[in-house]
């Protein structure tokens, strides 16, 4: 999506990192990108000697062509890509936004940005950002090298400037690096051409340690690596080591309900709990409610790593209570993971990872559910419902409002999620026919 909003305010707690060395430049950004161009669209590009002898895509072209300028701006991620190198590539990405939205540089136009190598798996992606200045102003200029003079510690996030040959509509870039002692230089001018797109969206390697994690260790570890940052990382740690590393399901049956907020869930879960005499969970848990707000405001792979794990804690509840009755549970697994692939894969639907794809199953020590089903309304409805209920939307519900495309892919993910998949009810009829469609299938599917 093409940022266009305002950013919240992010605590500047910058996890510490191994200090620069001479030259910026010892550790080289990808030099293939995936721009988001309004639309949702993807434009991929090639920058030095990958980049084929041809003039770049037009639609790049058009948005770097004068009297403007365009920016780039990449956050590398450390060599070895483990947790702590992640989460703070991932917090700088964050600040940087937010520094990009102050003085001079508010008045630009931000774009997504991935760098990528193709076929490079996991750890090569690199988070970014296009910066166009409209009026092609000298303030821009001095203000990003200012904001680049502000991170003393690695990574320090890359900087090129995008210029235009109006004859051939020839695109280049020129990376500025950091010389010890003696400041900021250009490099030699770099050409920039079109590159294919790859089969699979170049955040999708990145996926499985970056927001949809396969087992708690992954997302344990993320948290971990924030405890020095985020005191509420070592209070959520200390309760899932209290649970068992496998939980196991009881002899009564767990239903999953899940959508999107203002589809019904809390209406139909508490009836259907009580018809069905069932105990009542929600993910995350009440045990962890005081600190959601802390991890809402931190970036995707450490808002994921909370929300994960508070799956592991609900799957100990679970547990326990469906040895005695049947349980139900109002979101789970899969609406972590299907907010977690909307977020991290830019562009439209067609973007997202293929149906089958290893990053929609079920994590292999994480309790089953015997059914889920995905509540469903049109978006009018929705929005209609929103209204009604007169409540603070929260950070992801401001987000399916505003961007249609997002919701199309977060309801996309839940379609694709298999094993267990989910079932579809349609939610707009009257409560009560909703919730006797939902006890016809838990007593169908369930016994």
């Amino acid at each position: 999506m093409v940022w266009a909003g305002r950013l919240r305010a992010l605590p500047l707690r910058i996890l510490s990192g191994p200090r620069l060395r001479a030259c910026a430049s010892t550790m080289a950004p990808p030099r293939f990108f995936a721009l988001e161009l309004p639309g949702c669209t993807l434009a991929h590009f090639a920058v030095g000697a990958d980049a084929p002898g041809a003039p770049a895509d037009p639609r790049v072209a058009e948005l770097m062509a004068p009297p403007g300028r365009s920016y780039s701006l990449c956050v590398p991620v450390a060599p070895g890509g483990d947790p702590g190198a992640r989460v703070r590539a991932a917090r700088l990405h964050q600040r940087l936004l937010q520094q990009l939205d102050r003085g001079p540089l508010k008045r630009c136009q931000l774009h997504r940005l991935l760098c990528y190598q193709p076929g490079g798996g996991a750890g090569t992606l690199q988070q970014g950002v296009l910066l166009h200045d409209p009026s092609d102003s000298p303030d821009t200029r001095r203000a990003l090298l200012a904001l680049l003079d502000s991170y003393l510690e690695a990574p320090r996030p890359s900087l090129g400037e995008f210029l235009a040959d109006d004859a051939t509509r020839q695109l280049w870039q020129r990376r500025w690096e950091l010389l010890d002692g003696q400041g900021w230089r250009q490099v030699e001018p770099e050409p920039v051409g079109p590159a294919p797109e790859p089969d699979l969206h170049p955040a999708v390697p990145d996926l499985p340690s970056a927001g949809v994690f396969p087992h708690r260790e992954a997302a344990r570890a993320v948290l971990e690596a924030c405890t020095a940052v985020i005191p509420e990382a070592r209070a959520m740690l200390e309760l899932v080591d209290r649970c068992p590393a496998r939980a196991q399901k009881g002899e009564f049956p767990v239903i999953v309900i899940e959508g999107l907020d203002a589809t019904g869930k809390t209406t139909v879960t508490q009836a259907a709990s009580e018809s069905l005499k069932a105990v009542l969970l929600r993910s995350p848990p009440a045990c962890v409610s005081q600190w959601r707000k802390v991890f809402d405001d931190e970036p995707t792979i450490v808002r994921r790593a909370f929300y994960s794990l508070g799956n592991y804690i609900v799957a100990s509840e679970i547990a326990e209570a469906s040895a005695r009755c049947p349980v139900i549970v109002d979101r789970y697994w899969h609406s972590t993971a299907a907010y977690a692939i909307a977020t991290e894969v830019s562009g439209a639907v067609r973007h997202l990872p293929p149906a089958q794809h290893p990053v929609y199953q079920w994590p292999r020590d994480l309790l089953r559910p015997d059914l889920v089903l995905l509540l469903t309304v049109n978006p009018e409805e929705r929005l209609r419902r929103i209204r009604d209920r007169g409540l603070e939307k929260t950070r992801e519900e401001t987000e399916l409002e505003a961007n249609s495309i997002f919701r199309q892919k977060v309801e996309e993910c839940y379609r694709r999620m298999d094993n267990p998949g989910c079932r579809e009810v349609d939610a707009s009829p009257p409560r009560e026919e909703v919730l006797q469609t939902v006890l016809s299938l838990i007593r169908t599917s369930c016994g």
